[in-house]
């Protein structure tokens, strides 16, 4: 797997998700080590980062309806984060498969 984020593009993508107050979105991650995928978490500012970041093979962004996905689109573009948009919302990559191509929101 290549890294795709470092601490900075997710302490990025953190402060983009956390400066949607009221309309910052439900996110889980899948971890690189074991595969496992958390439960959906509205807390960004501890639960997000609680652990660091090394482990995180993506992060999936919900989005509960089109007024929500443009708003959190326009924050993830601003960062420029690796990702593609989901039937869920967004899934930011923090590492993909050698050879693998992903696009930049």
């Amino acid at each position: 797997m290549i890294p795709t984020m470092n601490n900075t593009k997710w302490r990025e993508l953190q402060r983009a998700m956390l400066a949607l107050g009221d309309h910052s979105p439900n996110w889980r991650t899948k971890c690189k080590a074991n595969d496992h995928i958390s439960n959906w978490d509205g807390e960004w500012f501890y639960h997000f980062s609680d652990g660091g970041y090394e482990d995180i093979e993506w992060v999936e962004i919900k989005a509960e309806n089109e007024q929500h996905r443009k708003l959190v689109l326009s924050e993830l573009r601003k960062v420029h984060v690796p990702g593609q948009k989901t039937e869920n919302g967004f899934k930011v990559y923090g590492y993909v498969k050698a050879g693998d191509f992903v696009e930049h929101l």
